[in-house]
């Protein structure tokens, strides 16, 4: 039997053999197009030269690419395990022609493939075209021994592929194959009949040849390309399956060792369907998380975080199913690494990441996951004891809201007990949600309402202050809104503020006529849209009409925001290097006087890691690195190794920031010409702002300088209060924290001591009723403790009775009651307690045999003690 890793090389090798480069599959996380959360096709990658926008240096390619369909259009969540060939992450096997060989080399290498390579038995294959390429038809009955009837023409639902509303598309020819009768799953539907492009797993599509030779018009026309393409993919998962002759993907050599760990680990079984499809959901999931997070994804509450994480909490409640009461997914990580790592290296590159992440999220659902079944299952009990069969929404948002749920989730529970959920309710809350967090995030606007007024025509924010930093040039546009004028010019200096980095600040010298002269501040820099309006506070009119308008910039803030800059492309650097090459920043702002760089990581940075990183920014810093900004296209720069972002939209030309050979980034800010401007380097602080996201915070350039003569001067004056010197201060307060303890240890025994000494004599006033024995008293100043510790001297010495003690402590009353086992039926503490606390504006409670609370009021003491001997006159009269 071939291996899985077998079969995927030799599908390579087969093409390389036929002049095709081997390209090797693109992240999972598509760095050119915001459009996908996931990579969901083997195009993807190709899809500038299929656009025309890009090139490649080959004409012919073929790869293996990770794929993950999990949202949108390309969705197959819900089928993952309740059958044996929907995956959420699979492989996608393609070959692609650019404008070189078309349909007849594409279905003659497919056919060799199959059944001279591969030896697949001709007469259980079957070729699908569109019913209108009468050429691919005719090319089947060429090429290959294929009966007519097993040539077949379907629609363009089925057989005709199409990128998007407008643009390339074209006919597909679809090779299906027949798995045998056993392999339909709709056997026992009334009337069923399998067949291709049918709803059952009899016949399995193996590969799709996509001929793209039309190019969609707006009006809805076709026209034909001048140059046509070929673009094939075959389901890795679905061909492993059939050359191992299995009907399921979940018996072949990519699935069974992690079957095998699933079932090792948990001690589950396979004898019940749900005990299969629960195995068949983890060995899935852990696959699709493993391969996101090492391509940099990492689980989050919006977006492509999120997506990961509906699949990590959908895989930890089946694994929950299987009886894995610990977490389980982060074990099964090694599996998939020592599977798969051959082939994508990444994997075994970041496997410990992969890991600890997985860990983190699960014990992270762990904490609410018992709570939100135990919640469900009630939810459902009462539903069917009233003959209902739909969660209201509210509680579908309940579940989501406090024990992290996604709605999926909810429903695929609800699904298991034949009922269903409530949308609309659920949607209302969820928008609402939604609101309030736009509303809490949402900050003034200086863009609304203004109007535009042009002053002169011509081309309008060519900036230059890469250059210069002052630049004399025309008015185009003013605007106005309540504070300020917006002003547009013909070119600036003033960088508008993006990328994180703070707008220019500076000065608009107007001369207004020859030798007359008025300067206007600046007081911020916005891009909006194509614009970039420079922000001055309304006083008076802003001349309309002068003889020049001089642009001058901040220089000192611009360097000190540019030493900043640049500081956070070396710390980007340093962590990549010291964490790990799955950080990425995922913000930031670049000030004057500050830097905040926000990344993506799992666990707090400790306090080495910090020293370290900060050292080794420092001596790039006093390495003199020299800092060279480059205009290049895209797709060179990605070859030469920038760092490029999910999320950010970048032209065909982009700028490269490089520092030294250290550091290579896309980036449009102003930095520094040499790391030495950047003077210093200090870590101010280090946190999180939120799952799987942390902030540094740092300062640079004389603010670091000042930061440590500060720190300093601090420790010169603790080092003078302490009568020490500076390099003796950490000996000189641990001695002192030592003496602090010793004499604390010291008061806690002579507090002790008094108040069991002040229990003795209190314990002289004990009295009787009915046999019982009781006792309310005031103590003087004694803790809960030692008031807790009198309470059980009192019930080890007398068999039957109640106590209740108060004392004052600083500006608050605490009470402490106990009751012997023998007197909760007829008094318990914590109603005793409770009762007396009251008096003295408090509250509390406990057991019925020892209870404590507190009260605010200090003069009530005396009074809430007098009812509580009340009580226990009252209760034990009762009892005798």
């Amino acid at each position: 039997m071939k291996k899985a890793n077998e079969i995927r090389s030799e599908f390579v090798r087969f093409f390389t053999d036929r002049g095709h480069t081997f390209v090797r599959s693109s992240s999972l996380i598509p760095a050119d197009d915001p459009t996908l959360f996931f990579t969901n096709a083997g195009m993807n990658q190709f899809k500038d030269v299929f656009l025309g926008t890009g090139t490649r240096p080959y004409k012919r390619a073929a790869n293996s690419q990770k794929v993950l369909r999990v949202s949108g259009k390309h969705n197959d969540l819900d089928e993952v395990g309740r059958d044996t060939y929907h995956h959420t992450f699979f492989e996608m096997l393609g070959n692609w022609s650019f404008g070189d060989y078309y349909k007849r080399e594409a279905i003659e290498w497919a056919w060799e493939l199959l059944t001279e390579v591969w030896g697949l038995p001709i007469d259980r294959l079957y070729a699908t075209v569109h019913q209108t390429d009468d050429e691919a038809a005719a090319l089947w009955r060429e090429l290959t021994p294929l009966p007519a009837d097993r040539i077949m023409r379907f629609g363009d639902k089925e057989n005709f592929w199409e990128m998007g509303e407008t643009g390339p598309c074209g006919p597909c020819s679809e090779i299906h194959f027949d798995l045998g009768p056993a392999a339909c799953d709709k056997g026992h539907v009334p009337g069923h009949q399998c067949r291709v492009n049918g709803d059952c797993g009899r016949y399995v599509e193996l590969w799709n040849l996509v001929f793209i030779q039309y190019n969609r018009k707006a009006d809805g026309t076709l026209e034909e390309l001048p140059a046509k393409h070929v673009d094939t993919g075959m389901g890795f998962e679905r061909i492993v399956a059939v050359l191992q002759g299995k009907i399921s993907n979940y018996d072949t050599d990519l699935f069974t060792p992690l079957i095998r760990e699933i079932l090792d680990l948990t001690g589950a079984g396979q004898d019940r369907e749900e005990e299969r499809v629960a195995v068949r959901v983890v060995a899935d999931h852990i696959r699709a998380l493993t391969f996101a997070i090492a391509d940099g994804a990492l689980p989050a509450n919006e977006g492509r975080g999120y997506v990961l994480r509906r699949i990590l909490r959908r895989a930890s409640r089946f694994a929950r199913t299987l009886g894995a009461q610990e977490p389980l997914l982060h074990r099964l990580v090694p599996v998939v690494v020592r599977e798969m790592g051959e082939a994508y290296p990444e994997l075994k590159e970041h496997a410990e990441h992969c890991s600890r992440v997985i860990l983190a999220e699960e014990e992270a659902f762990g904490r609410t996951l018992d709570k939100g079944l135990a919640l469900f299952a009630d939810l459902s009990r009462c539903l069917r004891e009233k003959g209902e069969k739909v969660i209201p929404g509210r509680e579908a948002f309940k579940l989501y809201d406090t024990y992290g749920f996604p709605l999926d989730l909810t429903q695929l529970m609800a699904a298991e007990e034949g009922l269903e959920v409530e949308l609309d309710e659920f949607n209302r809350l969820m928008e609402a949600q939604r609101e309030r967090a736009r509303a809490g995030s949402r900050v003034s606007s200086e863009e609304t309402d203004v109007r535009w007024e042009v002053v002169t025509d011509g081309p309008h924010s060519t900036f230059v202050g890469y250059e210069q930093l002052q630049a004399t040039t025309e008015l185009r546009m003013i605007g106005s809104d309540d504070e300020h004028f917006r002003l547009v010019f013909a070119v600036t200096p003033f960088y508008a503020a993006g990328g994180g980095q703070v707008g220019d600040t500076g000065r608009i010298r107007v001369e207004v006529t020859p030798g007359s002269f008025v300067e206007f501040p600046v007081v911020d820099t916005q891009k909006e849209q194509d614009k970039i309006v420079h922000l001055v506070v309304k006083k008076g009119e802003f001349p309309r009409k002068a003889v020049s308008y001089t642009l001058l910039v901040d220089e000192a803030r611009r360097k000190m925001t540019a030493a900043n800059h640049t500081a956070t492309h070396l710390l980007h650097a340093a962590l990549r290097r010291l964490l790990g090459t799955h950080v990425q920043q995922a913000g930031s702002l670049v000030a004057p006087d500050r830097l905040r760089f926000d990344f993506n990581h799992y666990q707090r940075v400790d306090e080495d890691q910090l020293r370290q990183m900060e050292k080794e920014v420092n001596q790039r810093i006093f390495a003199a690195l020299p800092v060279r900004a480059e205009e290049t296209d895209y797709q060179t720069a990605l070859d030469r190794g920038a760092l490029a972002f999910f999320g950010e939209k970048y032209g065909d030309r982009v700028r490269t920031l490089a520092v030294g050979d250290y550091s290579l980034e896309l980036c449009g800010g102003t930095h520094v010409r040499n790391t030495a401007e950047v003077m210093a380097f200090r870590i101010i602080n280090e946190g999180s702002v939120a799952t799987g996201v942390r902030r540094i915070e740092a300062v640079t350039g004389w603010a670091a300088l000042e930061l440590a003569a500060s720190e300093r001067d601090l420790l010169k004056e603790l080092a003078g209060l302490l009568q020490t010197e500076p390099a003796q201060l950490a000996e000189k307060v641990r001695a002192l924290l030592a003496t602090e303890a010793k004499l604390k240890k010291e008061l806690e025994t002579i507090a002790r001591k008094a108040a069991l000494a002040e229990g003795e004599e209190i314990f002289a006033a004990v009295k009787t009723i009915g046999g019982h024995h009781y006792l309310v008293a005031k103590m003087t100043a004694a803790s809960l403790d030692f008031m807790r510790e009198n309470v059980d001297r009192f019930k080890d010495k007398y068999r039957s009775g109640a106590i209740l003690l108060g004392a004052v402590q600083g500006e608050k009353v605490n009470f402490v009651a106990g009751v012997t086992k023998d007197l909760t039926g007829k008094l318990q503490a914590g109603a005793l307690v409770k009762q007396v606390a009251a008096i003295a504006g408090g509250g509390g409670g406990g057991r019925p045999e020892l209870a404590q609370a507190g009260g605010k009021n200090v003069a009530q003491l005396d009074e809430a003690l007098k009812e509580g001997e009340r009580l226990i006159r009252a209760a034990l009269e009762g009892s005798a």
